[in-house]
Order: structure tokens, then sequence, then C-alpha cells
């Protein structure tokens, strides 16, 4: 447990020293996002309607834009190899970097949604289940990402492999998060999506840690 904080508290302070590159990924949330409305046109009534599906798209392309850098850095410095042979488990590394960008990436988006929803004209019924989704969702989106990412790690090409890989894995947190939004402005229960949400997010965390290990040991061996 202490390795995994430890873990975790220094990939923070790289990102903190890596500045505006632990931002890239809500700039390009809030810039793509503010983006859509022009291409849609004016209409007050279709921006709610499809407002809380495109701010669920644009979260999940920003979260992918920024998985490539998760063990590239430690892999190109080396770091990656002495953690290896180090006493912290491989799994706990995988962990502690799924947590790390979250906390870097997916709870900035977390924080940047109502101001969107906000641009989207959406209903305030929509804003607490908005706000809910991104809680579950994000975090299920880390730690499905640190697979690809170790998969990916070395490779040539590796963002557009990362995309190939990943993008088929996220549709069924994108069905949920965007259906629960659509269905809290439309008066319905949105408990269905909520708790399938939390359940996707409880089995990445059960699982992927576990299979990023494998594909980390198979990287750099």
């Amino acid at each position: 447990m202490i390795g995994l904080v430890l873990l975790v508290r220094r990939d923070l302070r790289l990102a903190l020293r890596g500045g505006t590159d632990a931002m890239m990924g809500v700039i390009f949330f809030v810039l793509a996002a503010i983006l859509f409305p022009f291409g849609v046109g004016p209409d007050a009534a279709i921006l709610p309607r499809i407002g809380g599906g495109i701010i669920w798209v644009v979260a999940l392309l920003a979260a992918l834009l920024s998985l490539e850098r998760m063990f590239a850095g430690d892999h190109e410095d080396g770091s990656l190899d002495l953690l290896f042979l180090s006493p912290v488990s491989l799994g706990q590394l995988a962990l502690a970097k799924a947590i790390a960008h979250w906390l870097t990436t997916g709870v900035l988006l977390l924080i940047a949604s109502p101001v969107l929803a906000l641009l989207y004209n959406l209903p305030s019924a929509a804003f607490l289940p908005l706000v809910a989704t991104m809680a579950l969702g994000t975090p299920t989106l880390s730690l499905v990402g640190a697979i690809g990412a170790a998969l990916t790690l070395g490779a040539r090409r590796g963002g557009v492999l990362l995309a190939l890989l990943l993008l088929p894995l996220y549709i069924p947190v994108l069905i949920f998060g965007a259906g629960a939004i659509d269905g809290a402005i439309a008066g319905r229960d949105i408990t269905p999506q909520l708790m399938i949400l939390g359940g996707f997010l409880l089995a990445a965390l059960a699982l992927a840690p576990w299979a990023t290990a494998a594909a980390l040991r198979q990287a750099i061996e």
C-alpha cells in the first residue's frame, strides 16, 4: 500500500513538473466540445438533446489522447526497468499509473463537464447525473486505458494502435454514460445505468491492474 501511494505521488510530481502537458487533455476536452455547436448550428432545441452524448464522446477522446505517455516516459529513461526490479509489484505499478492518470486527467474532465453542460444548455436535472457518470466512468477509462498503454509500449505508431485497441472497449461506458444523462433529461430513473457504470468500475479495478502487469512484463522482457 505504501509503495502504491509513493508511486502515485511520484507520478503527480512528474505531471506537475510537466506543466501544460498535464492540461492538454482538458484543454482538448473544452476546445473540442466548444467546436460542436458551431457545426450543429444555433438551434437552441438541438444542443440540449445531443449535449450529453457529445460531452461523453469528447471526454473519451481526451482520456485517450493522454494515455500514450502513461508508461512511455518511464520506458524511455529506464525508470520502468528499475521499477520492474524494485519490491513493488507490477500490479501495484499499473494501479498507481491508472490512479495518477485519473487524478491528472479524469478529475479535470469531471470539473470541466458542468461548465460544458451550461454551454449546451442542458437542463438542471442533467447536471448531477453528468457529474455522477463522469465520476464513475472516467476511472474506468483510465484503468482500461492502462492495458492498452502497456500493450502498445514501444510500438511504432503506438497512438493509432492504442486508439484501435481501446475505442471498442470504451463503447459500453459511453453508451451507459450518455444514456444516463438522456434518461435524466427525460425524467426516467437512471439508477440502472449508474449501477452498471459502477459494475464496470469494480470489474476494471479487479482485472485491469493484473492485465496491465502481464502486458508490461511482456514489454520489458
